[in-house]
């Protein structure tokens, strides 16, 4: 027994290997289910070589069979074909390569085909990527058309004679490849991804014309279907006839029946396209001459209407009014200023009455000092002063003269013009 490996005691890599051979050799016979990739038959020997390629996956592996084997009654094997092999794991320790020994292989018959493509549908219609909710819109009329099929191909000429009879500006970037055999689903996926990484393509066309369900079997390959499903632009499938089904025709945006009918819908009909402009413009202009016969019967009704028809007869109704109204205003401004006028006559008469030359008109005076004072009292008043008299008809200076007084007991002043 081999002691365990550590970095102090490391297996060489002889050691390595037969440990892996032995683990695989008790593996013992398996059943595997796979595409042929690769077939050589190599002159008269006895041994046959091929590839066998898992189609949902980019692996392969090598295998080895008797000539019996390989070439047994009712046994096509060809490179494409689809087979289901009883082989032996075998690693070759001198070359660390793995390979299959096979003792039997099978032709995987049609029905097994269509479960095993049954079976992938219903992995993907789980996974959601045949919902309807996906499935995006056309462009009306696409300025460049991605269009992928095989090179010559009657699909290429119903599509492209197709499509640009009905819209003679249609582009095209046609991308070639082989579409049946083992590599059609791998070409089919890097033309998928150039056209959709391509900004002017607006649609991509995958065509292919009629076949077996053997011929269109890389069309439901998964690879393939999940390359569809993830495009960023629409895709259109019109692959084999009408009553041929693939897993991509699930996954794509549209569904074409034929190549031809592919082209149909993805370009409009110049013809039926004109005649529907034909026929908006000969709407537009009958609702366009509608809409003016009617804005000009309105008109027509506006300009008839007496407002319009003479404006005069407006003003001449409101210059009465006018008129009017001037009158009224007058009269009230005329009444008002006269009854101011009374009023103001009341007030002078008032004020002419109460005021002091009113009282001097009657024959009283007012007698005052130089200074202005006025003379309450004849006993303010020094004798020989000098006082200034004002009556109704100016003013009279005067000296006050004791001497003069038949009393002397009350202060008489008599008033006698000053000299001065």
């Amino acid at each position: 027994m081999t002691a365990p490996s550590s970095p102090e005691s490391p297996w060489p890599v002889r050691t390595v290997a037969r440990k892996v051979a032995d683990w695989i050799g008790r593996l013992g016979e398996v059943w595997v289910e796979g595409q042929v990739a690769q077939l050589s038959r190599r002159g008269g020997a006895a041994t046959v070589f091929l590839t066998l390629r898992d189609p949902a996956a980019d692996l392969s592996v090598p295998v080895t069979c008797h000539r019996d084997v390989a070439e047994r009654p009712g046994l096509e094997l060809t490179e494409g074909a689809r087979v289901i092999v009883r082989a032996r794991p075998d690693y070759y320790v001198a070359r660390g390569s793995f390979s299959l020994r096979a003792t039997e292989i099978r032709a995987v018959g049609l029905g097994e085909l269509l479960a095993r493509i049954e079976r992938i549908r219903r992995l993907l219609a789980a996974e959601g990527l045949f919902d309807t909710a996906r499935k995006r819109p056309l462009p009306f009329a696409p300025g460049v058309v991605g269009l992928i099929t095989g090179r010559d191909s009657a699909a290429e000429r119903d599509v492209l004679v197709t499509a640009r009879r009905r819209w003679p500006a249609v582009r095209f970037a046609v991308h070639h490849c082989v579409v049946q055999g083992p590599q059609a689903a791998g070409n089919v996926i890097e033309g998928l991804r150039k056209l959709d990484a391509d900004p002017a393509v607006e649609v991509i066309v995958v065509a292919r014309g009629g076949g077996s369900v053997e011929d269109l079997l890389p069309f439901s390959d998964e690879g393939l279907v999940r390359a569809v499903a993830g495009c960023r632009t629409p895709v259109v499938t019109a692959v084999g006839h009408e009553t041929d089904t693939t897993l991509v025709d699930h996954a794509a945006d549209v569904r074409a029946a034929t190549p031809t009918d592919a082209a149909h819908r993805i370009v409009p009909e110049i013809g039926e396209q004109r005649r529907l402009v034909d026929g908006l413009r000969a709407r537009a202009r009958h609702l366009v001459a509608t809409r003016l016969e009617q804005q000009v019967r309105w008109l027509e009704s506006v300009r008839t209407r007496p407002v319009l028809a003479s404006p005069d007869r407006l003003l001449h109704g409101r210059e009465d009014d006018v008129l009017g109204l001037r009158t009224r205003a007058r009269r009230t401004l005329t009444h008002r200023v006269e009854g101011a006028e009374r009023d103001l006559e009341h007030a002078r008469a008032r004020v002419a009455a109460l005021s002091p030359a009113a009282t001097l008109e009657r024959g009283y005076a007012v007698v005052q000092r130089v200074d202005g004072a006025l003379v309450r009292d004849p006993a303010e008043v020094g004798d020989g002063e000098v006082l200034r008299v004002r009556v109704a008809g100016g003013r009279l200076p005067v000296r006050v003269d004791r001497s003069t007084a038949p009393d002397p007991g009350p202060v008489v002043t008599t008033l006698q013009e000053d000299p001065a």
